[in-house]
């Protein structure tokens, strides 16, 4: 019985996870298959979209059926190839924790400040666009570029992460970030180093964006500074359709 438990704690924790889940994948699937609803007389117009229908559900099970078998010898593959490979599990879980950081898929905590960005409150003239007196989507990319150049490591706005494919558009009064409609205030939370501040308000950029939208329209702008900052996890959707990575040897066995 002792060697029986050695042998289970030995197995790697995703092997367990991935096991229960196609054990509950392919329950669900057999129940599916095994149940017959109550019988129902159509005519014979209703007749061939409702076997269309039939045709497909079957078919999209059977390709669930395929993949079940599919992960299955994918699985037991990877039992076969796993014995002395450990140190390249941990190297391969290394590289994926990595790169889901840079990714911006994780929640992070560190040293930084709080950036607040809010409308004018200032009257608007009547021969001004009332827009100027808003925060746009290009007020929030120049503070977000300065933010980088003043050596940000973690961004988010509103708590939506800031990541390379992140998009600001002007929706209103509102700002779609990622695909979130966000409103004013505009907290951004940054993680940076302690000079973050002093580079980011000395910065010529950040200087002439305080000169012509804060001094000049009005926009209100205030910094929180904070011990800990928490940073969201980026929380869209990731769709590349053209991109591919590149292998490199350290992806060899």
């Amino acid at each position: 019985m002792s060697g029986l438990l050695a042998r289970l704690r030995r197995i790697p924790s995703w092997q367990v996870t991935l096991g229960v889940a196609l054990l509950a994948l392919g329950f669900l699937i057999a129940i599916q298959l095994g149940t017959e609803g109550p019988r129902i007389r159509y005519s014979s117009s209703e007749r061939p979209p409702l076997l269309e229908t039939a045709n497909e559900l079957r078919a999209a099970q059977e390709q669930l059926e395929a993949r079940i078998l599919e992960l299955r010898a994918q699985i037991g593959d990877a039992e076969a190839s796993a014995e002395g490979n450990d140190e390249r599990v941990r190297r391969l879980n290394d590289e994926l924790r990595d790169a889901r950081l840079v990714a911006g898929l994780v929640e992070l905590e560190g040293p930084g400040l709080v950036v607040r960005l809010d409308d004018s409150t200032q009257p608007v003239p009547p021969d001004v666009a009332a827009a100027d007196y808003l925060v746009s989507a290009n007020d929030l990319r120049d503070v977000l570029t300065e933010l980088w150049l003043a050596g940000a490591e973690a961004i988010s706005v509103n708590s939506e992460r800031i990541v390379a494919s992140t998009a600001l558009t002007d929706i209103g009064s509102s700002v779609l970030v990622n695909s979130s409609y966000l409103q004013p205030p505009y907290d951004i939370s940054v993680i940076g180093p302690p000079e973050l501040y002093d580079r980011l308000t000395t910065a010529s950029g950040f200087i002439d964006f305080t000169r012509t939208r804060v001094q000049g329209y009005g926009l209100q702008l205030g910094f929180v500074p904070a011990g800990d900052v928490v940073v969201a996890a980026y929380s869209g959707v990731i769709n590349l359709v053209q991109a591919r990575p590149v292998p490199s040897p350290s992806s060899a066995p």
